[in-house]
C-alpha cells in the first residue's frame, strides 16, 4: 500500500502561490535543495493533479530538450516522465504528456483503492485538489518545502478559512 503525500513548496506565510497565481519565488534553483526533493520524490510513481497544477508541471514532458540543463534538473525530468499522472479536470480535453489520464471528478473511494493497490507512493499536488483529499482523510503525509519568501496573498497550503474551495478546473 502506498502513502498519499501532499507535497508543495510553501512560503513562510503559508502560501503555495501568490495572488497572481505565480510561485516562481519558490522554485528550487539550488542543487542541494533540488536534489533533496528529487530524492523524496523517488518513492512516487503516481501524481494526482488538478488542471492548473498539471498545466504547470507538463513543462517537464519536454524539459529534456532544453540545452545545458544541470544534471539534477535532468534527473527530475526523467523521474517525472516515468511516473503516472492523473489529472482531475472538467475542461481539459486531452493530456499533453504520456502516462497521463484525465478524470472528470475526484472520487475519494477511487483514490482509496488506488492507494490500497499501489506499490509506491502517490502525491496530490495543488491546494484545490489537496483540499478534497484532506477533507476525505486520504492524506498520509505532508511535505512542506518552506521557502524564504513572504507572499502575503494567494492560495494557501491548507484549505478552509483561507479561501481554497478545492474546485476542479
Amino acid at each position: 500500500m502506498g502513502k498519499l503525500i501532499y507535497s508543495m513548496l510553501v512560503s513562510l506565510d503559508g502560501y503555495v502561490e501568490d495572488a497572481h497565481g505565480r510561485f516562481g519565488w519558490g522554485v528550487p534553483e539550488d542543487e542541494e535543495v533540488h536534489s533533496y526533493i528529487n530524492h523524496l520524490a523517488s518513492s512516487v510513481d503516481t501524481y494526482l493533479y488538478g488542471r492548473r497544477m498539471y498545466e504547470t508541471m507538463v513543462y517537464w514532458e519536454t524539459a529534456h530538450t532544453v540545452p545545458n540543463q544541470p544534471h539534477y534538473v535532468r534527473d527530475w525530468t526523467r523521474q517525472w516522465q516515468a511516473t503516472e499522472k492523473i489529472v482531475y479536470s472538467r475542461t481539459l480535453a486531452e493530456p499533453r504528456s504520456v502516462r497521463t489520464r484525465i478524470e472528470r471528478e475526484f472520487d475519494p473511494d477511487v483514490v482509496r483503492r488506488l492507494k490500497a493497490d499501489a506499490r509506491h507512493d502517490i502525491t496530490v499536488n495543488g491546494p484545490g485538489l489537496a483540499a478534497h483529499a484532506l477533507r476525505a482523510g486520504l492524506v498520509d503525509e505532508l511535505q512542506m518545502f518552506v521557502c524564504p519568501a513572504v507572499v502575503g496573498a494567494g492560495n494557501r497550503f491548507f484549505p478552509g478559512s483561507c479561501g481554497v474551495e478545492g474546485g476542479i478546473g
